[in-house]
Protein backbone atom coordinates (compact mmCIF):
# COMPACT_ATOMS: atom_id res chain seq x y z
CA UNK A 1 0.00 0.00 0.00
CA UNK A 2 0.99 3.67 -0.48
CA UNK A 3 0.04 6.05 2.07
CA UNK A 4 0.73 9.88 0.75
CA UNK A 5 -0.29 12.81 3.19
CA UNK A 6 -0.66 16.34 0.67
CA UNK A 7 -0.28 19.06 2.77
CA UNK A 8 -1.50 22.37 2.41
CA UNK A 9 0.27 25.20 4.24
CA UNK A 10 -1.73 27.91 3.79
CA UNK A 11 -4.64 26.42 5.50
CA UNK A 12 -3.00 23.76 7.47
CA UNK A 13 -4.36 21.03 6.17
CA UNK A 14 -3.67 17.42 5.30
CA UNK A 15 -5.59 15.58 2.72
CA UNK A 16 -4.16 11.83 1.98
CA UNK A 17 -4.25 9.10 -0.89
CA UNK A 18 -3.69 5.89 -0.56
CA UNK A 19 -3.53 2.95 -2.55
CA UNK A 20 -3.48 -0.68 -2.42
CA UNK A 21 -3.78 -2.94 -5.36
CA UNK A 22 -4.80 -0.68 -8.04
CA UNK A 23 -7.80 1.27 -5.52
CA UNK A 24 -7.62 4.48 -3.94
CA UNK A 25 -8.79 6.37 -1.14
CA UNK A 26 -9.28 10.16 -0.95
CA UNK A 27 -9.47 11.44 2.15
CA UNK A 28 -10.57 14.96 3.18
CA UNK A 29 -9.49 16.17 -0.51
CA UNK A 30 -8.92 20.07 -0.93
CA UNK A 31 -11.67 21.24 -3.84
CA UNK A 32 -9.32 21.33 -6.88
CA UNK A 33 -9.55 17.94 -7.51
CA UNK A 34 -7.35 17.06 -10.89
CA UNK A 35 -4.42 16.30 -8.87
CA UNK A 36 -5.78 13.27 -7.47
CA UNK A 37 -7.34 11.98 -10.52
CA UNK A 38 -4.21 12.59 -12.56
CA UNK A 39 -2.26 10.92 -9.43
CA UNK A 40 -4.87 7.51 -10.03
CA UNK A 41 -4.22 7.91 -13.75
CA UNK A 42 -0.20 7.75 -13.20
CA UNK A 43 -0.93 4.84 -11.07
CA UNK A 44 -3.30 2.89 -13.36
CA UNK A 45 -5.35 3.05 -10.18
CA UNK A 46 -9.44 3.94 -9.55
CA UNK A 47 -10.37 6.08 -6.62
CA UNK A 48 -12.79 3.81 -4.99
CA UNK A 49 -13.44 5.92 -1.86
CA UNK A 50 -14.36 9.34 -0.76
CA UNK A 51 -13.48 9.67 2.83
CA UNK A 52 -14.62 12.42 4.66
CA UNK A 53 -14.20 12.78 8.76
CA UNK A 54 -16.43 15.51 9.24
CA UNK A 55 -18.72 18.43 7.81
CA UNK A 56 -15.32 21.08 7.87
CA UNK A 57 -15.01 24.55 8.99
CA UNK A 58 -12.37 26.25 7.34
CA UNK A 59 -11.92 25.02 4.05
CA UNK A 60 -14.39 23.54 1.38
CA UNK A 61 -13.76 20.20 0.35
CA UNK A 62 -13.39 18.28 -3.08
CA UNK A 63 -15.53 15.54 -2.30
CA UNK A 64 -18.72 16.70 -4.31
CA UNK A 65 -16.74 17.49 -7.39
CA UNK A 66 -14.66 14.50 -7.16
CA UNK A 67 -17.48 11.86 -6.78
CA UNK A 68 -18.93 13.29 -10.08
CA UNK A 69 -15.75 13.11 -12.27
CA UNK A 70 -15.25 9.90 -10.47
CA UNK A 71 -18.33 8.14 -9.51
CA UNK A 72 -16.52 7.27 -6.17
CA UNK A 73 -19.44 7.32 -2.90
CA UNK A 74 -18.93 9.70 -0.48
CA UNK A 75 -18.62 8.45 2.91
CA UNK A 76 -19.47 10.15 6.22
CA UNK A 77 -19.59 8.95 9.66
CA UNK A 78 -22.89 7.95 11.91
CA UNK A 79 -25.02 10.96 12.17
CA UNK A 80 -24.01 13.06 9.18
CA UNK A 81 -27.14 14.18 6.94
CA UNK A 82 -25.53 16.08 4.01
CA UNK A 83 -28.04 17.05 1.34
CA UNK A 84 -26.14 14.96 -1.47
CA UNK A 85 -26.19 11.38 -2.26
CA UNK A 86 -23.39 9.83 0.13
CA UNK A 87 -22.96 6.42 2.17
CA UNK A 88 -24.15 7.44 6.00
CA UNK A 89 -21.24 4.62 7.64
CA UNK A 90 -22.18 2.36 10.98
CA UNK A 91 -20.15 2.58 13.81
CA UNK A 92 -17.44 -0.55 13.08
CA UNK A 93 -18.35 -1.16 9.30
CA UNK A 94 -15.45 -2.06 7.07
CA UNK A 95 -14.57 -1.15 3.13
CA UNK A 96 -12.27 -2.78 1.84
CA UNK A 97 -9.07 -1.15 -0.38
CA UNK A 98 -7.14 -3.38 -2.68
CA UNK A 99 -5.57 -5.55 0.31
CA UNK A 100 -6.16 -3.27 2.65
CA UNK A 101 -9.20 -2.11 4.89
CA UNK A 102 -10.82 0.99 6.62
CA UNK A 103 -12.79 0.65 9.57
CA UNK A 104 -15.28 3.47 10.73
CA UNK A 105 -14.47 4.58 14.62
CA UNK A 106 -17.50 7.37 15.07
CA UNK A 107 -15.37 9.87 17.61
CA UNK A 108 -18.10 12.38 18.39
CA UNK A 109 -17.02 15.63 20.09
CA UNK A 110 -15.45 18.16 17.49
CA UNK A 111 -18.64 17.76 15.78
CA UNK A 112 -21.46 14.97 16.34
CA UNK A 113 -20.63 13.35 12.76
CA UNK A 114 -16.74 13.33 13.45
CA UNK A 115 -15.35 9.92 12.56
CA UNK A 116 -11.67 8.51 12.42
CA UNK A 117 -11.24 5.85 9.80
CA UNK A 118 -8.75 2.76 11.05
CA UNK A 119 -6.30 1.19 8.10
CA UNK A 120 -5.38 -2.16 8.98
CA UNK A 121 -2.92 -4.27 6.47
CA UNK A 122 -3.68 -6.67 4.65
CA UNK A 123 -2.61 -9.22 7.56
CA UNK A 124 -5.26 -7.24 9.68
CA UNK A 125 -3.00 -5.68 11.56
CA UNK A 126 -3.77 -1.87 13.23
CA UNK A 127 -1.40 0.44 10.83
CA UNK A 128 -2.83 3.83 11.13
CA UNK A 129 -5.86 5.91 11.80
CA UNK A 130 -6.61 9.05 9.83
CA UNK A 131 -8.43 11.05 12.76
CA UNK A 132 -9.35 13.99 11.18
CA UNK A 133 -10.21 16.89 14.21
CA UNK A 134 -10.39 14.53 16.88
CA UNK A 135 -6.53 14.17 17.35
CA UNK A 136 -3.82 16.89 16.47
CA UNK A 137 -0.99 16.65 17.22
CA UNK A 138 0.07 17.95 20.62
CA UNK A 139 -3.72 18.92 20.90
CA UNK A 140 -7.53 17.67 20.01
CA UNK A 141 -10.09 19.61 17.85
CA UNK A 142 -12.08 22.22 19.42
CA UNK A 143 -15.85 21.45 20.99
CA UNK A 144 -17.10 24.57 20.45
CA UNK A 145 -17.84 24.62 16.34
CA UNK A 146 -21.22 22.74 16.32
CA UNK A 147 -22.68 23.59 18.97
CA UNK A 148 -25.93 25.47 17.35
CA UNK A 149 -26.34 22.54 15.20
CA UNK A 150 -25.82 19.91 18.00
CA UNK A 151 -28.08 21.62 20.36
CA UNK A 152 -25.40 20.77 22.94
CA UNK A 153 -23.25 23.31 24.77
CA UNK A 154 -19.15 23.21 24.40
CA UNK A 155 -19.09 21.31 27.74
CA UNK A 156 -21.49 18.51 26.45
CA UNK A 157 -19.64 18.22 23.53
CA UNK A 158 -16.06 18.16 25.11
CA UNK A 159 -17.40 15.40 27.26
CA UNK A 160 -18.19 13.43 24.12
CA UNK A 161 -14.69 14.05 22.61
CA UNK A 162 -13.47 12.66 25.89
CA UNK A 163 -15.31 9.56 25.39
CA UNK A 164 -14.44 8.62 21.77
CA UNK A 165 -10.79 9.43 22.56
CA UNK A 166 -10.78 7.36 25.95
CA UNK A 167 -12.72 4.30 23.94
CA UNK A 168 -12.19 4.50 20.24
CA UNK A 169 -8.31 5.55 20.19
CA UNK A 170 -6.32 5.72 23.49
CA UNK A 171 -6.91 1.47 23.33
CA UNK A 172 -5.31 1.07 19.96
CA UNK A 173 -1.83 -0.10 20.52
CA UNK A 174 0.72 2.61 20.65
CA UNK A 175 2.43 1.66 16.85
CA UNK A 176 -0.31 3.09 14.87
CA UNK A 177 0.48 5.93 13.00
CA UNK A 178 -1.37 8.89 13.64
CA UNK A 179 -2.32 11.40 10.10
CA UNK A 180 -4.45 14.40 11.23
CA UNK A 181 -6.36 16.31 9.34
CA UNK A 182 -4.70 19.88 10.36
CA UNK A 183 -1.26 20.86 11.74
CA UNK A 184 -0.05 24.22 13.52
CA UNK A 185 -1.18 27.35 12.20
CA UNK A 186 -5.15 26.03 12.02
CA UNK A 187 -7.79 27.94 13.79
CA UNK A 188 -9.35 24.45 14.41
CA UNK A 189 -7.20 23.90 17.46
CA UNK A 190 -5.18 25.34 20.03
CA UNK A 191 -1.54 24.88 20.31
CA UNK A 192 -0.90 22.10 17.55
CA UNK A 193 2.38 20.86 17.10
CA UNK A 194 4.62 21.79 13.81
CA UNK A 195 4.82 18.23 12.60
CA UNK A 196 1.81 16.61 10.66
CA UNK A 197 2.71 12.52 11.26
CA UNK A 198 3.19 11.21 14.66
CA UNK A 199 2.98 7.64 16.33
CA UNK A 200 0.08 7.26 18.81
CA UNK A 201 2.25 6.47 21.75
CA UNK A 202 3.93 9.60 21.55
CA UNK A 203 0.56 11.24 21.17
CA UNK A 204 -0.27 9.21 24.31
CA UNK A 205 2.71 10.47 26.12
CA UNK A 206 3.37 14.25 25.47
CA UNK A 207 -0.74 15.20 24.13
CA UNK A 208 -2.34 17.06 27.54
CA UNK A 209 -5.38 15.55 26.36
CA UNK A 210 -4.22 12.09 26.35
CA UNK A 211 -3.32 11.95 29.55
CA UNK A 212 -3.96 8.24 31.32
CA UNK A 213 -4.80 9.79 34.78
CA UNK A 214 -7.41 12.66 33.25
CA UNK A 215 -11.04 12.88 35.05
CA UNK A 216 -13.17 13.99 32.19
CA UNK A 217 -14.16 17.49 34.34
CA UNK A 218 -10.26 18.34 33.83
CA UNK A 219 -10.80 17.09 30.34
CA UNK A 220 -13.76 19.59 29.65
CA UNK A 221 -11.95 22.48 31.10
CA UNK A 222 -8.34 22.30 29.63
CA UNK A 223 -9.81 21.64 26.42
CA UNK A 224 -12.43 24.48 26.69
CA UNK A 225 -9.82 27.08 28.49
CA UNK A 226 -9.02 29.75 25.92
CA UNK A 227 -10.62 29.36 22.87
CA UNK A 228 -10.82 32.20 21.00
CA UNK A 229 -13.91 33.17 19.00
CA UNK A 230 -13.82 30.88 15.16
CA UNK A 231 -13.47 32.57 12.34
CA UNK A 232 -16.48 34.04 10.87
CA UNK A 233 -16.26 32.53 7.68
CA UNK A 234 -16.38 28.66 9.16
CA UNK A 235 -20.71 28.61 9.37
CA UNK A 236 -20.50 29.12 5.79
CA UNK A 237 -18.15 26.61 4.89
CA UNK A 238 -19.90 24.53 6.94
CA UNK A 239 -23.26 25.01 4.75
CA UNK A 240 -21.21 24.29 1.67
CA UNK A 241 -19.85 21.08 2.96
CA UNK A 242 -23.04 19.66 3.61
CA UNK A 243 -25.01 21.14 0.97
CA UNK A 244 -23.12 21.21 -1.98
CA UNK A 245 -21.42 24.02 -4.41
CA UNK A 246 -20.46 25.65 -7.51
CA UNK A 247 -18.02 23.55 -9.47
CA UNK A 248 -14.45 25.08 -9.31
CA UNK A 249 -14.08 25.40 -12.75
CA UNK A 250 -17.45 27.63 -13.49
CA UNK A 251 -15.37 29.80 -10.58
CA UNK A 252 -12.39 30.10 -12.12
CA UNK A 253 -14.35 30.86 -15.82
CA UNK A 254 -15.63 33.66 -14.20
CA UNK A 255 -13.27 34.96 -11.84
CA UNK A 256 -10.44 34.42 -14.15
CA UNK A 257 -11.26 37.63 -16.53
CA UNK A 258 -8.43 40.59 -17.09
CA UNK A 259 -10.30 43.77 -16.87
CA UNK A 260 -8.94 47.07 -18.56
CA UNK A 261 -8.06 50.22 -15.88
CA UNK A 262 -11.53 51.48 -16.90
CA UNK A 263 -13.06 48.49 -16.86
CA UNK A 264 -11.79 47.44 -13.67
CA UNK A 265 -12.93 50.92 -12.11
CA UNK A 266 -16.06 50.64 -13.71
CA UNK A 267 -16.87 46.94 -11.87
CA UNK A 268 -15.56 48.61 -8.66
CA UNK A 269 -18.42 51.28 -8.85
CA UNK A 270 -21.22 49.30 -10.47
CA UNK A 271 -21.11 46.31 -8.26
CA UNK A 272 -19.64 47.19 -4.79
CA UNK A 273 -17.07 44.83 -5.55
CA UNK A 274 -14.36 45.19 -2.52
CA UNK A 275 -10.68 45.25 -4.44
CA UNK A 276 -8.08 42.56 -2.92
CA UNK A 277 -4.72 43.21 -3.49
CA UNK A 278 -2.66 39.98 -3.31
CA UNK A 279 0.65 40.91 -3.99
CA UNK A 280 3.50 41.29 -1.80
CA UNK A 281 3.07 43.50 1.30
CA UNK A 282 6.42 45.47 -0.06
CA UNK A 283 4.70 46.16 -3.10
CA UNK A 284 1.50 47.23 -1.80
CA UNK A 285 3.39 49.65 0.62
CA UNK A 286 5.12 51.78 -2.54
CA UNK A 287 1.53 52.12 -4.23
CA UNK A 288 -1.69 50.60 -4.32
CA UNK A 289 -5.35 51.45 -5.49
CA UNK A 290 -7.32 53.83 -2.90
CA UNK A 291 -9.04 52.04 -0.21
CA UNK A 292 -8.59 48.57 -1.58
CA UNK A 293 -7.82 46.07 1.13
CA UNK A 294 -3.99 43.90 1.08
CA UNK A 295 -3.77 40.19 2.04
CA UNK A 296 -0.90 38.73 0.20
CA UNK A 297 -0.64 35.49 -1.50
CA UNK A 298 2.86 34.79 0.37
CA UNK A 299 1.08 34.57 4.42
CA UNK A 300 -1.09 32.81 5.41
CA UNK A 301 -3.96 33.69 2.44
CA UNK A 302 -6.85 32.20 2.68
CA UNK A 303 -7.50 31.98 5.79
CA UNK A 304 -7.11 35.38 6.62
CA UNK A 305 -9.39 36.43 3.71
CA UNK A 306 -11.81 34.40 5.09
CA UNK A 307 -12.25 36.29 8.71
CA UNK A 308 -11.84 39.37 7.63
CA UNK A 309 -13.84 39.50 4.64
CA UNK A 310 -16.05 36.88 6.45
CA UNK A 311 -18.79 37.03 3.81
CA UNK A 312 -18.42 34.57 0.97
CA UNK A 313 -20.39 36.11 -1.76
CA UNK A 314 -18.86 39.71 -1.52
CA UNK A 315 -17.88 40.15 -5.18
CA UNK A 316 -14.33 40.78 -5.79
CA UNK A 317 -12.25 42.31 -7.70
CA UNK A 318 -8.36 41.40 -7.64
CA UNK A 319 -5.19 42.71 -8.37
CA UNK A 320 -2.57 39.82 -8.64
CA UNK A 321 0.92 39.43 -9.68
CA UNK A 322 1.32 38.24 -13.35
CA UNK A 323 0.57 34.44 -13.71
CA UNK A 324 -0.79 33.84 -10.51
CA UNK A 325 -4.07 34.59 -11.48
CA UNK A 326 -5.53 30.92 -11.14
CA UNK A 327 -3.43 30.60 -8.52
CA UNK A 328 -5.33 33.11 -6.30
CA UNK A 329 -8.65 32.50 -7.52
CA UNK A 330 -8.18 29.27 -6.45
CA UNK A 331 -7.22 29.87 -3.25
CA UNK A 332 -10.16 32.03 -2.71
CA UNK A 333 -12.48 29.45 -3.87
CA UNK A 334 -10.80 26.90 -0.58
CA UNK A 335 -12.34 28.82 1.63
CA UNK A 336 -15.52 29.45 -0.10
CA UNK A 337 -15.15 32.88 -1.99
CA UNK A 338 -16.33 32.21 -5.01
CA UNK A 339 -17.26 35.46 -5.99
CA UNK A 340 -14.37 37.03 -7.66
CA UNK A 341 -15.76 39.03 -10.77
CA UNK A 342 -11.94 40.06 -12.69
CA UNK A 343 -9.07 41.36 -12.31
CA UNK A 344 -6.66 44.22 -12.86
CA UNK A 345 -4.69 43.84 -16.44
CA UNK A 346 -1.34 45.31 -16.32
CA UNK A 347 -1.70 45.19 -12.57
CA UNK A 348 -1.28 48.74 -10.44
CA UNK A 349 1.37 49.87 -13.59
CA UNK A 350 -1.75 49.73 -15.99
CA UNK A 351 -3.54 51.77 -13.47
CA UNK A 352 -1.01 54.26 -12.81
CA UNK A 353 -0.30 54.69 -16.74
CA UNK A 354 -4.16 54.98 -17.33
CA UNK A 355 -3.74 58.72 -14.92
CA UNK A 356 -5.61 56.64 -12.33
CA UNK A 357 -5.08 57.66 -8.25
CA UNK A 358 -2.55 55.69 -6.06
CA UNK A 359 -2.70 55.71 -2.48
CA UNK A 360 0.56 54.70 -0.96
CA UNK A 361 1.53 53.53 3.39
CA UNK A 362 4.17 55.20 4.72
CA UNK A 363 6.92 52.63 6.05
CA UNK A 364 9.81 53.09 8.36
CA UNK A 365 12.44 50.63 9.73
CA UNK A 366 12.47 49.99 13.31
CA UNK A 367 15.37 51.94 13.78
CA UNK A 368 13.33 54.94 12.67
CA UNK A 369 10.63 53.40 14.68
CA UNK A 370 12.54 53.59 17.73
CA UNK A 371 13.64 57.18 17.01
CA UNK A 372 9.72 58.26 16.92
CA UNK A 373 9.03 56.41 19.83
CA UNK A 374 12.45 58.27 21.87
CA UNK A 375 10.92 61.62 20.98
CA UNK A 376 7.63 60.20 22.83
CA UNK A 377 3.96 61.22 21.56
CA UNK A 378 3.40 58.56 19.12
CA UNK A 379 1.10 55.79 19.74
CA UNK A 380 2.01 51.75 19.16
CA UNK A 381 -0.53 49.25 18.30
CA UNK A 382 0.25 45.83 18.25
CA UNK A 383 -2.31 43.39 15.96
CA UNK A 384 -0.43 40.40 16.93
CA UNK A 385 -2.43 37.71 18.30
CA UNK A 386 -3.36 37.60 21.84
CA UNK A 387 -0.58 34.77 22.77
CA UNK A 388 2.38 37.05 20.84
CA UNK A 389 1.03 39.95 22.50
CA UNK A 390 1.09 37.95 25.75
CA UNK A 391 4.53 36.36 25.62
CA UNK A 392 6.15 40.35 25.05
CA UNK A 393 5.41 43.37 23.82
CA UNK A 394 7.06 46.68 23.71
CA UNK A 395 5.84 48.96 26.97
CA UNK A 396 2.83 51.13 26.42
CA UNK A 397 1.86 49.26 22.89
CA UNK A 398 -1.65 48.72 22.34
CA UNK A 399 -2.84 45.47 21.45
CA UNK A 400 -5.15 45.66 18.98
CA UNK A 401 -5.59 42.10 17.15
CA UNK A 402 -5.83 41.73 13.58
CA UNK A 403 -8.54 39.63 13.68
CA UNK A 404 -10.48 41.78 15.88
CA UNK A 405 -9.09 45.00 14.28
CA UNK A 406 -12.92 46.74 13.47
CA UNK A 407 -13.69 46.16 17.18
CA UNK A 408 -11.04 48.40 17.63
CA UNK A 409 -11.26 51.46 15.36
CA UNK A 410 -12.34 54.23 17.94
CA UNK A 411 -9.21 53.26 20.09
CA UNK A 412 -6.88 54.57 17.26
CA UNK A 413 -6.04 58.47 17.26
CA UNK A 414 -7.42 61.12 14.94
CA UNK A 415 -4.65 63.49 15.66
CA UNK A 416 -0.61 62.70 15.26
CA UNK A 417 1.13 60.05 13.85
CA UNK A 418 0.91 56.30 15.19
CA UNK A 419 3.00 53.08 14.24
CA UNK A 420 1.35 49.69 13.28
CA UNK A 421 3.37 46.73 13.71
CA UNK A 422 2.96 42.62 13.99
CA UNK A 423 5.67 39.61 14.57
CA UNK A 424 7.07 40.11 10.53
CA UNK A 425 5.33 43.14 8.20
CA UNK A 426 2.96 40.72 6.54
CA UNK A 427 -0.15 41.45 8.91
CA UNK A 428 0.40 44.84 9.89
CA UNK A 429 0.00 45.99 6.17
CA UNK A 430 -3.10 44.09 6.12
CA UNK A 431 -3.91 46.45 9.57
CA UNK A 432 -3.10 49.30 7.64
CA UNK A 433 -4.98 49.03 4.46
CA UNK A 434 -8.19 48.28 6.53
CA UNK A 435 -7.79 51.57 8.47
CA UNK A 436 -6.98 53.55 5.52
CA UNK A 437 -10.17 51.72 3.95
CA UNK A 438 -11.58 53.15 6.91
CA UNK A 439 -10.54 56.46 6.48
CA UNK A 440 -7.78 56.23 8.65
CA UNK A 441 -4.62 57.65 7.27
CA UNK A 442 -2.31 59.31 10.31
CA UNK A 443 -0.07 55.74 10.80
CA UNK A 444 3.38 54.23 9.93
CA UNK A 445 3.98 50.61 9.44
CA UNK A 446 6.97 49.24 10.69
CA UNK A 447 8.92 47.38 8.67
CA UNK A 448 10.41 43.86 10.18
CA UNK A 449 7.28 43.98 12.88
CA UNK A 450 8.40 43.08 16.59
CA UNK A 451 11.31 40.49 15.24
CA UNK A 452 13.53 43.87 13.86
CA UNK A 453 11.43 46.03 17.14
CA UNK A 454 12.91 43.83 19.69
CA UNK A 455 15.98 43.98 18.73
CA UNK A 456 16.30 47.90 19.14
CA UNK A 457 17.04 49.16 22.58
CA UNK A 458 13.32 49.30 23.85
CA UNK A 459 11.27 49.26 26.80
CA UNK A 460 9.90 45.38 26.75
CA UNK A 461 8.27 43.45 28.73
CA UNK A 462 9.70 40.24 30.07
CA UNK A 463 9.64 37.57 27.90
CA UNK A 464 7.37 34.58 29.17
CA UNK A 465 7.19 31.19 26.69
CA UNK A 466 4.19 30.82 24.59
CA UNK A 467 3.49 27.54 25.44
CA UNK A 468 3.43 28.49 29.45
CA UNK A 469 0.83 30.32 28.11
Amino acid sequence: MNIEQIYTGCLAQGAYYIESDGEVAIIDPLREVSPYVKRAENDNAKIKYIFETHFHADFVSGHVTLSKETGAPIIYGPTANPSFDAIIAEDGQEFKLGKITFKVLHTPGHTMESTTYLLRDEDGKDHAIFSGDTLFLGDVGRPDLAQKSADMTQEQLAGKLFDSLRTKIMPLADDVIVYPAHGAGSACGKNMMKETVDTLGNQKNMNYALRADMTKEEFVKEVTDGLLPPPKYFPLNVKMNKEGYEDIGDVLDRGNVELSPNEFEKAANDTEALVLDVRHQDEFVKGHIPRSIFIGLNGDFAPWVGDLIADTKQPLLLVIPEGKEEEAITRLSRVGFDSAIGYLKGGIEAWKAAGKEIDQITSITSSEAKGLIDKGNVGIFDVRKDGEYLSEHLVGAVHTPLSELNKHLSEFPNQGEFLVHCAGGYRSVIASSILKSRGIHNLIDVKGGYGALKNEDLEKTDYVCPTTL
